[in-house]
């Protein structure tokens, strides 16, 4: 007698193999067979019939640290086929966040903390992830240790090296925060006050990793005119330190830059053929987000956010600011959208940089840039275009590649729905299977299937998830493939895809028949080392 029966459906199980008509029976949390199974017995049957059953996806980049907290639920990741995440990239976190510094942790994790409503008392990284365990998420939750809360409850927002015996904390706390059950450790180089990390740190942390095998994930210090530059600085961290090295979201900034994106692809070839182990994720789509301020020549956002923010409110400071942004900019202001300013401002959601100016009656888009920053107390993010599509079909064709969102676990109705954020929290992998492998036949399916499971459970080190074989969880996303496809758009980004028709997470249904089942969460907060 089986809990769950899926008869019929065309069977992709992750791991490359080509698909298969064949029937899949659960039992509790794990697949218990997988086949021609005839006339058994099974609790629910689900027909399958012209549809694809693969693994649920699981998103290798993701920043849903405290949207879980607010809401478990994981509303934009369930309804995309989403079964596990990996928080904590990018270098940002909320924990560890112990002695005098712990307070400015979660100050400076603006990007990610969309309802500062949402209760966490943890200085550390143990006592996090039993914050999320009583969050009780949908999905399945793996965290990396982020490189900003191991610096900042060091020393503070500095901005300057750290000193040897500094260095030293930092990995001794990285390496406690593994030993919580951390899958690894980020970095994120544009990020105050990360972007005053020498390589000497980033191979302090790496070695910390490299210690417990766990991963190294390094959004890099450049994407646009150091692109190159950066991707040899992580290899040499790899080398130096014997870490699994991730790059966080490969591609180029700035139209200038788009030929610098098969260079740094090839940069990783190399790497590989010298015997490193080198990876890197993407998603499909042609812009990215951030906060504005990243765009911010480095002595501006030096001290954090409250710091810059006073900083300009000196006419002399935001003077030297707004010619500098303009000398060194990569991006044009017709290329820099605003997606999320402060309650009041929602007149300006949508404009590029330049329109803004113009509907704030500020001649420089710089100067409208900066006041935004500085009234908002740098609560303004955006959508940064000016990527390339070609670079995108090669990335995504690149044998070293996985699939990550770089999105948020996000509810329309809640706070994360706030402002026009990026549909990539919405339509990342529909998007993917739809327009990449359907439309446009980029990569076959099966390969699409892969790299958005097996080979992402890989490199966290995640054994029996992202795959369809008996013993494995019963992660499972059931799919049309002649219509999935991504509806989220940067003018109505909290739109749900069409196309996943039911969701499973450790064998119960988190999504029937396109709904999610809201009263059954049955994700699993993961611990490296854990068998969970």
């Amino acid at each position: 007698m089986f809990d769950t029966l899926i008869r019929n459906g065309l069977v992709i199980d992750g791991l490359g193999s080509p698909g298969r008509r064949a029937d899949v029976a659960i039992v509790v949390d794990r697949i218990a067979a997988i086949g021609d199974l005839g006339d058994v017995d099974a609790s629910r049957v689900i027909d399958a019939a012209g549809l694809v059953v693969a693994p649920g996806f699981v998103d290798i980049h993701s920043h849903s640290d405290t949207t879980l907290l607010s809401d478990g639920r994981a509303r934009s990741k369930i309804a995309q086929g989403v079964t596990t995440e990996v928080n904590g990239n990018c270098g940002i976190g909320v924990a560890p966040a112990s002695g005098p510094h712990g307070p400015l942790v979660r100050t400076e994790a603006k990007t990610i903390d969309l309802d500062p409503a949402a209760s966490l008392e943890a200085e550390t990284f143990g006592e996090y992830l039993d914050a999320l365990v009583q969050a009780r998420p949908a999905i399945n939750v793996a965290t990396l240790v982020g490189h900003a809360p191991l610096r900042i409850q060091t020393i503070g927002l500095d901005a300057r090296a750290a000193t040897p015996s500094e260095l030293r904390d930092i990995a001794s706390a990285a390496r406690a925060a593994l030993d919580d059950g951390a899958f690894g450790v980020s970095t994120g180089l544009t990020q105050v006050p990360l972007i005053w990390s020498d390589e000497d740190e980033l191979v302090a942390i790496a070695t910390a990793a490299a210690s417990r095998d766990a991963v190294f994930a390094i959004h890099m210090r450049s994407y646009a005119d150091g692109l190159e530059d950066a991707v040899d600085e992580a290899i040499r961290v790899s080398q130096r330190s014997g870490a699994r090295l991730q790059i966080s979201h490969m591609t180029s900034s700035g139209r200038r830059n788009r030929a610098k994106a098969a260079a740094a692809m090839a940069k990783v070839d190399a790497a590989v053929s010298d015997g490193l182990d080198v990876a890197f994720d993407v998603y499909p789509y042609l812009a990215g987000s951030a906060n504005l301020s990243q765009l911010l020549p480095d002595w501006v956002q030096a001290g954090g956010s409250d710091a810059m923010v006073a900083r300009l409110a000196d006419p002399e400071a935001r003077q030297r600011a707004s010619a500098d942004w303009t000398a060194s900019r990569f991006l044009d202001w017709d290329e820099i959208e605003i997606c999320l300013v402060d309650p009041g401002q929602e007149a300006l959601l949508g404009l590029t940089l330049r329109d803004a100016a113009a509907r704030l009656g500020i001649a420089d888009p710089a100067d409208a840039g900066i006041e935004l920053i500085r009234a908002t107390e740098n609560r303004v993010s955006m959508i940064a275009y000016g990527r390339s599509d070609e670079n995108l079909m090669a990335a995504l064709a690149h044998p070293r590649v996985v699939i990550g969102s770089d999105g948020l676990a996000m509810d329309p109705a809640g706070p994360s729905g706030a402002g026009l954020p990026h549909p990539r929290s919405f339509g990342c992998y529909p998007r993917l299977l739809g327009e990449y492998v359907r439309e446009r036949r980029v990569i076959p399916l099966e390969r699409a299937i892969a790299i958005s499971t097996s080979i992402a459970a890989s490199r966290i080190g995640l054994a029996d998830r992202g795959r369809i074989a008996e013993g494995a969880f019963a992660d499972i996303v059931i799919f049309d493939a002649d219509g999935v496809a991504d509806l989220a758009t940067y003018r109505k980004p909290l739109t749900f895809p069409r196309g996943i028709v039911h969701v499973l997470v450790n064998g119960a249904f988190a999504l029937a028949d396109g709904h999610q089942v809201d009263l059954v969460r049955a994700g699993r907060v993961l611990r490296r080392g854990s068998a969970a």
